[in-house]
């Protein structure tokens, strides 16, 4: 054996170092990737596999029951405001009706003021000085001059009746133009959302066991993947083998004497070894490369399945989102519904009390005709009494009465419409007030807590669509380039072909049997290096027992994942 020979040797070993280099990086990064990924997608998955049991929550349903009680009660205003708008109609209609009486009220007035002037200007014309003309000349003039006033008080109060309801009759329409069918729209979207938050609580329910399943798969298929990764692992040490038994060769090269039997023996141990690490790792590192790509592939389904259960990058958000939004409306509509209550209200305390003050005046006109029908009938005995002097005095006392008849149906008339529009009046105060009072900022106070038993659930939803957003990607991404980071390393099995048939080379003599006697403390000492069951076997084959006294190590197949990740 020559020096050259030792070199020869150890070149070989120097030349596996690379290949075992790279695999050493390669799959060290790998790992890195794999455990970082691994990571994220756990915690995601524990994020979604905790919002069904959420969705069931306490708080989800009772958010769910107190905006069904929002939804009726809304359904109950909108015929409630319906009917307040026909009665608000009735009231104006009522209101109006009132001024034909009141107009004839004020004509009469007017009449009986011209015929007292024409009392007075007669009487004048046939005074004697026994005659008594109080009557004529001052009873009917006072009484004129009293229903004039009270009537006219009567009409100011009446106008400003009229203004008050037409106020009130403009407010209502433009309410309702404002908010047309807002109340039942509201009511048919909160029912419709509600569906579908239904629904999406049911799916998430179902697809809870779907998931779980799938997470169970990706633990799964994370463990095969670490398994598989361990092929980097072995084929580093068993490489590391190799290379010492081939500088154990070198080694004895450089001595001196006859070498061969131990070239040849030493030689076809490494090129069996280096052919079998070789034939394993071009196996094993597909299957490694197969179990990141499934992996890969189940990450990006659960997420996807994520997305469509609970509504990532939709335009409309998911249920809950949409439900907030929708109540936030609400809360507005509602409270345009208070305050349009609250001035119907207000209108219905004014016209009552309107209408309290009218019927006073009713009751001083009233008071005016009894005492009209007095004056009349002293006016016609005293026509009586002057005989043919006084029958122009006799027209005037005729007109009177005719006119305190006119007045006393012209009152009666106004009176039954305003005790009609007081009646309404009544019914109005009764539904904004009682009972009915504040029920609409009851509502507002329901859906108000309502959506903020619901926020805290939207929260927790949108932090992990959030998380599912941000770190869904960087999954998918490590994931893939795990993967990727494999494809390629088979071309380095054929490397170590390459260098196995450069070993085989290296003598082309049968194994010497026996082994030379200072072979076998050298063939002890690589055996006790051994990690993996595969090269025990392989030196078991070519050498047996041999010399050799044979201590069993651990097989050490199954790495630890901290051990190979980091």
């Amino acid at each position: 054996m020559t020096g050259s020979d030792a070199t020869s040797v150890k070149a070989l070993s120097l030349a596996l170092a690379q290949p075992r280099q790279e695999i050493e990086e390669a799959f060290v990064s790998v790992g890195s990737r794999l455990s970082e990924g691994a990571a994220m997608l756990n915690r995601l998955t524990r994020l979604f596999e905790a919002l069904p049991t959420a969705l069931q929550g306490e708080e989800v349903v009772e958010a769910s029951s107190q905006l069904r009680a929002v939804a009726r009660k809304a359904r109950e205003l909108t015929a409630d405001f319906a009917k307040e708008k026909a009665d608000l109609a009735r009231l104006a209609e009522v209101v109006a009706a009132a001024t034909g009486p009141i107009d004839q009220l004020r004509r009469t007035v007017k009449m009986i003021g011209i015929v007292s002037v024409n009392a007075r200007v007669t009487a004048a014309g046939i005074v004697g000085d026994s005659d008594d003309f109080d009557v004529f000349t001052t009873d009917i003039a006072t009484l004129s001059d009293s229903a004039h006033s009270t009537i006219q008080e009567f009409s100011q109060v009446y106008r400003q009746l009229t203004t008050e309801v037409g106020r009130a009759v403009s407010q209502r329409a433009r309410f309702d133009t404002a908010h047309a069918h807002t109340l039942s729209e509201l009511a048919e979207n909160l029912d419709e959302t509600l569906e579908a938050l239904d629904a999406q609580r049911q799916s998430a329910v179902e697809s809870s066991a779907e998931t779980g399943r799938v997470s169970r798969g990706i633990v799964g298929r994370i463990g095969s993947a670490v398994m598989a990764l361990q092929v980097g692992d072995s084929t580093r040490q068993r490489l590391e083998h190799v290379e010492a038994g081939l500088n154990s060769l070198a080694d004895l090269l450089s001595e001196s004497g006859d070498q061969r039997e131990a070239l040849t023996a030493l030689s076809l141990l490494e090129e069996e070894q280096l052919r079998s690490t070789a034939q394993d790792f071009a196996g094993e590192v597909g299957e490694a490369e197969e179990a990141l790509q499934a992996l890969a592939s189940d990450a990006g389904t659960i997420m996807a399945r994520s997305r469509d259960l609970y509504g990532a990058g939709s335009s409309e958000g998911s249920a809950l989102t949409t439900l907030s939004a929708q109540l936030r409306v609400a809360t507005e509509i509602l409270r345009d519904c208070e305050i349009e209550r609250s001035k119907l209200e207000a209108v219905a305390a004014a016209v009552q009390q309107t209408v309290s003050v009218l019927l006073g005046h009713v009751a001083a006109v009233q008071d005016i005709e009894s005492n009209m029908r007095l004056v009349s009938l002293n006016a016609a005995v005293r026509c009586a009494q002057l005989g043919p002097r006084g029958a122009s005095l006799t027209v005037i006392a005729s007109q009177l009465r005719e006119l305190t008849t006119e007045t006393v149906v012209a009152a009666e008339a106004a009176m039954a419409q305003l005790d009609e529009a007081s009646a309404l009046a009544g019914a109005f105060g009764e539904a904004a007030g009682g009972e009915n009072a504040g029920q609409i900022g009851r509502l507002e106070q329901q859906a108000n807590h309502a959506m903020a038993l619901l926020t805290g659930l939207d929260e927790r939803l949108s932090t992990a669509m959030a998380s599912l957003s941000a770190d869904g990607p960087k999954v998918i991404g490590l994931l893939n380039a795990a993967a990727s980071g494999i494809d390629g390393q088979s071309r380095l099995a054929e490397n170590m072909e390459d260098i196995a048939m450069q070993i085989a080379a290296l003598s082309s003599d049968p194994m010497p049997d026996p082994l030379p006697e200072d072979l076998l403390p050298v063939l002890e000492k690589l055996r006790k290096t051994y990690t993996m069951e595969a090269e025990r076997q392989i030196h078991n084959r070519l050498f047996g027992n041999a010399g050799t006294v044979l201590v069993e190590e651990p097989a050490n197949d199954d790495m630890d994942l901290d051990a190979l990740m980091f």
